[in-house]
C-alpha cells in the first residue's frame, strides 16, 4: 500500500460545500430572531421562569450537528480516496524509444514552422495513437541524454516534449551513434519484463533528425542494436539541397561560420537510409510520415508485466457514516429539557 494525498472520484460534488456557509448564516439568523422575540416578550429571567423546559443550548447543538452532518455527507458523495494498491498487470504492446535531434540545424525552417517543431508535432501524434505501448524519449546533439525513461505515462511524455529544444543540450553537433547506443541501453532487460522468449522483437528505436552526423559511427551503433533484436526507423527532416540556419527560432539573422559564410544544413538521406537498412527498419521521409505508424504496427506485440498503482481505497463510507450519525443525533435532541432530568438534583442536599 502506498499512502498519498486524498483524491476524489466526483470532485464536482465538493461544490456543495459552498452551501454550508449559507446554512450557518441561516441558523444564526434564526437564533438571533428567536432571541429578539424572547426579549420583546418580556424580561429574560421572567421568561425562563415561565418556560422552565425551554432549552437555549439545544438550538445551538442542533445547528452544529446539522452543519457537520451535511458537510460530511457532501464530502462522502464526492468519493474520497486515500492511497492506492500496487498491482501487477499484464499488457500486450511494444516498446519504442524516440531519439530526437535537438541540434541547432533543427531550427532550419525549410519545413514549417521548423524542423524541430514539426518533429515535436509528429511525436505528439504518435503518442496519441499509442495504446498499451511503452515509450521513451532521448534528445541528442553533440551528446545524447535521456529526457524520459521508457514509460506508459503518455501525458508526462507530451509535457516534457513541449519544453524540448536546442538550448537544453550544451554541446552542439549531431551524434546519432551516441543516441542509438543510449537508446539500446535504455530498454529494460528481457528477463525482468517479458514473458516470452524472443519477445525483444517488440522493441524499436525511432531517430528523428536531418541526418547531419558529425560525431561518431552511427552505422556500427545500429548494427549492435540490431544484434539485440531492436529495429531502427529513421525519419528525415529537411531539404537535401540545404537551407540556412537562423540564430534563433523565427529570426531572420542566419548563422555564420568563423570566416563569415552562412551555415547551410542539408538533409542526409543516404545516411538515414543506411542506418534503417542495417537496423532492419525503414527510412521515412517527412512527406510519408503517416506511414511510420504502419511500420510500427508490424512490430510483434508481446506480453509484459507492469507494476502500476491502481484501485484507490475508497473512504466515502466513513464520511457518510459519521454524517448520518450526526444528523440522527440532531433529530434526537429535543428543544425542551427532559422534565425527569430537570427534577433530578444530584448535588443539592
Amino acid at each position: 500500500m502506498r499512502e498519498g494525498l486524498m483524491q476524489f472520484g466526483h470532485e464536482l460534488m465538493l461544490w456543495g460545500l459552498l452551501f454550508i456557509p449559507l446554512v450557518i448564516i441561516l441558523f444564526m439568523l434564526t437564533l438571533r430572531r428567536r432571541k429578539k422575540a424572547l426579549e420583546a416578550f418580556g424580561d429574560r429571567e421572567l421568561t425562563s421562569y415561565l418556560m422552565p423546559e425551554a432549552s437555549v443550548s439545544a438550538h445551538r447543538w442542533k445547528a452544529v450537528l446539522t452543519v457537520t452532518g451535511l458537510a460530511l455527507l457532501i464530502i462522502g458523495a464526492a468519493g474520497p480516496r486515500i492511497g492506492s494498491r500496487l498491482q501487477e498487470v499484464e499488457q500486450k504492446g511494444r516498446e519504442v524509444i524516440i531519439a530526437l535531434d535537438v541540434s541547432n540545424s533543427m531550427l532550419a525552417e525549410d519545413i514549417r514552422p521548423s524542423r524541430i517543431e514539426r518533429a515535436k508535432q509528429l511525436i505528439s501524434r504518435m503518442v496519441d495513437e499509442m495504446d498499451n505501448d511503452k515509450i521513451g524519449l532521448i534528445v541528442f546533439a553533440g551528446d545524447a541524454y535521456t529526457q524520459i525513461p521508457i514509460t506508459d505515462d503518455y501525458p508526462s511524455v507530451k509535457m516534457f516534449l513541449s519544453t524540448t529544444g536546442p538550448d537544453m543540450v550544451s554541446k552542439q553537433g549531431t551524434a546519432i551513434g551516441s543516441a542509438i547506443e543510449l537508446a539500446t541501453k535504455s530498454f529494460p532487460s528481457v528477463e525482468s519484463t517479458l514473458e516470452e522468449e524472443g519477445a525483444a522483437k517488440n522493441k524499436a528505436i525511432i531517430i528523428i533528425t536531418d541526418g547531419e552526423n558529425h560525431e561518431d559511427d552511427a552505422i556500427a551503433a545500429a548494427e549492435e542494436a540490431n544484434e539485440q533484436g531492436i529495429r531502427i526507423f529513421t525519419v528525415g527532416l529537411g531539404d537535401p539541397a540545404g537551407v540556412p540556419i537562423p540564430v534563433a527560432p523565427g529570426s531572420s539573422t542566419k548563422r555564420r561560420n568563423k570566416d563569415g559564410t552562412v551555415v547551410v544544413s542539408k538533409l542526409n538521406e543516404k545516411l538515414l537510409t543506411d542506418i534503417a537498412r542495417v537496423g532492419e527498419g525503414a527510412y521515412i521521409p517527412v512527406g510519408r510520415i503517416n506511414s511510420l505508424m504502419d511500420e510500427l504496427n508490424q512490430l510483434q506485440k508481446t506480453e509484459f508485466k507492469m507494476k502500476v498503482y491502481a484501485d484507490y481505497t475508497e473512504r466515502y463510507q466513513y464520511f457518510a457514516g459519521f454524517g448520518l450519525f450526526f444528523l440522527v443525533l440532531e433529530a434526537l435532541i429535543r428543544l425542551r429539557r427532559n422534565p425527569l432530568i430537570r427534577k433530578l438534583n444530584l448535588f443539592n442536599v
